[in-house]
């Protein structure tokens, strides 16, 4: 395996590539995989779309703002000048930080032409764990929404935070528009990475997953092309922030690879996002199973008669959910498995080939198959591990927990499934110590650090317990130190210091106190106790704070 002669100046990501032997296995059988040495995604998706469709074309719209694809390769091209004229060299990574909105979508595409690498961080997320953020990735700057820069200002790390969406001679948008509208893009390799994003994985460490410009190709050429099928006159809206590569393919890279519309929500519940649905003739919705159930139970599930699509990923699609959704809409739902070491849907199905139950069948352009601990096929009908490689593929930054994601070729992602004799995919469990809760991945080992904080918790472990509307939730066992009464006072005021320190999605909706945790013989924590103890202790529907 060789790469391409690179366009960035700054080597960092190249230099932290794994080495060759610890990639997986790439695919490129398609014939619209095949993908010139230079290539700029940004360029080809925002340029070859103004240059196929015409620039007064409705592209990104939000509440109160309607920008066409002219509008949106302009200001695209002002924050390239303006970077550039930072001193942003390829290669720098640049953070971005803020809520889905027209601004943030102008600011990755201007990172990209200018040779930078992405980094897009969730909104949600604070200072002590945007300090990891930084730490891995090693920013040149950040931009921000205005409203999210306190914590990026908070950090150690001397950090210059450009911010947007405010007012005055600094911000973004101000310098943006003292800026030319033409930029001459970098010609970027197709291997250059593009994008460092970010996933928990199982532990509190953040591994950041590197993917290159043909990647973000690869995703609309597989799922979205063959899957997906969007049309130009579609308008896509969904939950999924941008910095989940989820929203990022659902909510930029599909709807731009075909020249249709992009309705940006900062944020919605499941009823406002139907009314937003109906109001803005939104035709393709991609959200979490967590909403689709929302939605259902609501009485007025039939305001989405107007989708042509809606796509469901973020956590396995109870088959209830689906068989309703299509009772009450008409439509089937496209449920989908993807990651963020794969960056987007490797298994799915659509219209009749979906069948509730089943995750669907694998992608065109990739191969999944079910592996037993050896990395050998199972039967048909059996468990095993889920195993999957395509165009893109796992490529950590410079992290020895590579090894233990490909194996022999494959991408394991860490699910256990049956594949049943027609070729569909059964989702059956996680097979690791992620949390998969409202569509979030949590990583437990990520919250017991955050509560081992706390000055009264002597130790902690927290694991999935499963709960019917949301998948699973966050289930801490905490060792109180000698004194502290464990009642339903400290119970809250734990919850609230996780909040406060830590996104709050990830805190801990249940939490026992116990006199000490099950360890086995050298003294590791059984886990698999604790998960067994709440699958057992919370087996009905809880009534649990939003």
């Amino acid at each position: 395996m060789q790469l391409s002669p690179s366009a960035h100046e700054d080597s960092f990501c190249r230099d932290r590539l794994p080495p060759f032997d610890q990639w997986p296995e790439l695919l490129f059988e398609l014939p619209e995989l095949h993908y010139p040495q230079r290539l700029n995604c940004a360029t080809r998706l925002l340029d070859g779309a103004v240059a196929r469709w015409g620039a007064d074309r409705p592209c990104v719209v939000a509440p109160g703002t309607s920008w066409t694809y002219g509008d949106l390769l302009a200001r695209a091209n002002q924050v390239a000048n303006v970077l550039v004229g930072l001193g942003v060299v390829p290669g720098n990574r640049v953070l971005l930080r803020g809520p889905n909105n027209p601004w943030l979508v102008a600011c990755w595409f201007g990172v990209l032409k200018a040779g930078a690498v992405a980094v897009a961080t969730m909104p949600m997320l604070r200072t002590h764990e945007l300090t990891k953020i930084v730490d891995v990735s090693r920013p040149t700057l950040a931009l921000t929404d205005h409203r999210y820069a306190a914590d990026l200002r908070a950090l150690d790390a001397c950090l210059p935070v450009i911010e947007y969406g405010g007012a005055g001679p600094d911000d973004l948008a101000t310098r943006a528009a003292a800026a030319s509208t033409d930029f001459d893009d970098i010609r970027t390799a197709a291997d250059d990475v593009a994008l460092l994003a970010f996933t928990s994985g199982t532990t509190g460490r953040p591994k950041a997953t590197m993917h290159f410009h043909r990647d973000v190709m690869a995703i609309a050429d597989t799922f979205s092309r063959h899957v997906l099928r969007p049309e130009p006159d579609d308008v896509f809206a969904g939950t999924p922030p941008l910095a989940f590569t989820f929203g990022l393919g659902g909510l930029v890279v599909f709807p731009i690879h075909a020249g249709a519309a992009t309705f940006l929500l900062e944020r919605a519940t499941p009823l406002e996002l139907i009314e937003q649905a109906a109001t803005n003739d939104v035709t393709v919705l991609f959200t979490a199973p967590t909403a689709y159930r929302a939605i259902l139970s609501s009485d007025r599930a039939s305001d989405l008669r107007g989708l042509r699509r809606a796509v469901s990923a973020g956590e396995a699609l109870p088959r209830a959910i689906a068989e309703r959704f299509h009772e009450t809409t008409g439509m089937r739902l496209i449920d989908g498995i993807g990651g963020t070491e794969m960056l987007h849907v490797f298994i799915s199905a659509a219209d009749d080939d979906a069948r509730p139950g089943a995750t669907g069948k694998v992608v065109p352009g990739f191969r999944a198959a079910v592996l037993d601990p050896d990395g050998m096929p199972v039967p048909d009908g059996a468990p095993g591990l889920l195993a999957v490689k395509g165009p893109t593929g796992c490529r950590y930054l410079a992290d020895e927990r590579q090894t233990s994601f490909v194996r022999h070729g494959w991408n394991l992602t860490g699910d256990t499934y049956i594949r049943d004799a027609d070729g569909y995919f059964i989702y059956q469990a996680r097979s690791d110590d992620m949390i998969v809760s409202s569509g979030y991945n949590i990583a437990g080992p990520e919250v017991e650090e955050v509560l081992l904080l706390h000055p009264d918790v002597a130790e902690c472990a927290v694991v999935a317990a499963p709960h019917p509307d949301r998948g699973s939730i966050v289930a801490a066992y905490v060792v109180l130190r000698a004194g502290v009464s464990p009642d339903q006072q400290k119970v809250e005021e734990l919850q609230n210091f996780a909040k406060n320190l830590a996104a709050p999605y990830k805190y801990p909706r249940l939490v026992e106190f116990i006199p000490e945790l099950p360890r086995n013989p050298s003294g590791k924590i059984q886990r698999f106790l604790l998960r067994q103890q709440a699958a057992q202790m919370y087996p009905e529907p809880l009534n649990l704070p939003a």
